[in-house]
């Protein structure tokens, strides 16, 4: 190995460790990575201007071809001949999930989620094992339009408010949720972080994944359901026995939850409307970056239509909701990815990859699936989708561009699923369990994996099972 490879895998490995421990920010460790990559790069790459400028990829941001005109199904057919650019930077992704964040944020503000949430348990009388499979179900919908980070935030708040007033641990439904979410989140592009990236990388449409990871994703929602209705219907209805749920009309009224009906009505009609462009861009031509761009326009204009405060403070309320150091951290993984695209590292580690499966798509398939499954299960499975994309862009073309699309869906899958087995897995886990923790619930390593770990064995088995008999 070169000096420069040498040093890139050390950086990204220094990276690594610093989110693993946790003591600061990842965007803190993703960011001097970054740094250190560029520094790197510039010095010890041949033409390391023009190396350092094509992972910063800039130049993406003035092309309009890059924010529309070119069909997904024309953009993917290219990439399937030829093989995706190579990487660096991913601006579809970063503004996609920005965008996204300000929709929610206005969404929150103007008190759906908790309206849906009161909905539903209104709706199964408050009795604790309904609310359990019906809050399941909601986590995962939810997760196949919107980021598995924010519906935890959300969902996980309102479920312990549920606890309080009906009398239950809300740990078993929190954990439910968790892995429902990240399960939902997998059947579609923009149901998880790792799914953005891969699709944006490899020019897939929101109907790509659906009709590939969807099927899938929701064969394991049903045995996930059952899974967590054998282990928690006991209990739950020992806790329903001693603390009987009252008259709905004693609890909370959906109706309470809207702070302002004109904002309530527009966020649901802005929120429609992107899903409807997000199952379309691939007719549309509409690129993902910019379907975010029109959500954020969009939530901030209803809030500064819907309220009489001075509009420079509705901008910074609704601005103030997006997670900018996420952001941060996104942008400092990509640089330090595409150091080691530029220094080479990956495309040996893709060779070995090729080397060790035999040519045999079955074994390659199998291969990434369990090691990105257990990967995820130890590091956050964001960084980890990040590395991979590139390796299974570098894989397929020495195994020909139709083995693409079946090593992409185990990526995802594998990371998407993976992801559950730990509390740091995935970032909804990270969320769901820290809302639980500072409202007095702590969800301890040993009675998490208790669970988790088994129905993640069970989801990624029947996951590999399909790509076997889908794509063998």
């Amino acid at each position: 190995m070169s000096l420069a490879q040498i040093l890139a895998i050390l950086v990204f490995a220094a990276m690594f460790l610093a989110i693993m421990q946790g003591k600061v920010h990842r965007y803190v460790p993703a960011l001097a990575g970054a740094a250190l990559t560029a520094v790197l790069i510039l010095t010890l790459v041949d033409d390391g201007a023009g190396s350092l400028w094509h992972v910063l990829r800039l130049y993406d941001l003035t092309d309009l071809h890059w924010w529309y005109g070119r069909h997904a199904s024309e953009a993917a057919a290219v990439t399937a001949s030829s093989g995706p650019e190579v990487g660096g930077v991913n601006w579809q992704t970063m503004i996609f999930i920005g965008g996204m964040m300000v929709m929610v944020e206005g969404m929150g503000a103007a008190g759906f989620f908790r309206w849906l949430c009161l909905l539903v348990a209104r709706l199964v009388r408050y009795r604790l094992v309904p609310i359990l499979i019906t809050f399941m179900l909601l986590s995962g919908f939810l997760s196949m339009f919107i980021d598995s980070i924010t519906v935890m935030l959300f969902l996980a708040t309102v479920t312990v408010e549920l606890a309080r007033l009906l009398k239950f641990d809300p740990v078993p439904v929190i954990m439910a949720e968790i892995f429902a979410a990240n399960t939902g989140g997998s059947a579609t592009m923009s149901g998880d972080p790792p799914n953005i990236i891969i699709g944006t990388h490899f020019n897939y449409s929101f109907a790509d994944f659906a009709f590939n990871t969807g099927p899938i994703a929701w064969i394991s929602m049903i045995a996930v359901v059952a899974f967590f209705y054998l282990f928690f219907r006991k209990a739950l209805r020992e806790q329903a026995a001693s603390h009987p749920p009252g008259s709905p009309d004693q609890y909370p009224q959906p109706r309470e939850a809207i702070r302002n009906r004109r904002l309530f009505m527009l966020s649901t009609a802005i929120f429609i409307l992107v899903v409807a462009l997000l199952v379309t861009h691939a007719q549309t031509g509409l690129s993902v970056g910019l379907i975010g761009c029109i959500a954020a326009a969009l939530t901030i204009a209803a809030g500064l239509v819907c309220r009489t405060e001075a509009s420079h403070a509705e901008i910074r309320h609704i601005m103030g909701g997006v997670d900018w150091r996420t952001l941060l951290f996104f942008f400092g993984l990509f640089v330090c990815v595409g150091g080691l695209e530029a220094t080479g590292v990956l495309e040996e580690l893709a060779e070995r990859i090729g080397d060790a499966s035999g040519s045999s798509l079955i074994v390659a398939m199998t291969f990434i699936l369990w090691i990105s499954a257990f990967a995820s299960a130890i590091v956050d499975n964001i960084p980890f989708a990040a590395t991979m994309r590139s390796v299974i862009g570098t894989l397929a073309l020495s195994m020909g561009p139709e083995a693409q699309q079946p090593l992409a869906w185990s990526l995802a899958l594998g990371t998407d699923i993976g992801g559950n087995a730990t509390p740091i897995g995935a970032s909804a886990n990270v969320v769901g369990t820290a809302i639980a923790e500072k409202e007095g619930y702590r969800i301890s390593w040993g009675r998490y994996c208790r669970y988790a770990v088994p129905a993640t064995l069970v989801v990624v088995g029947l996951c590999n099972l399909y790509l076997v008999l889908r794509y063998g």
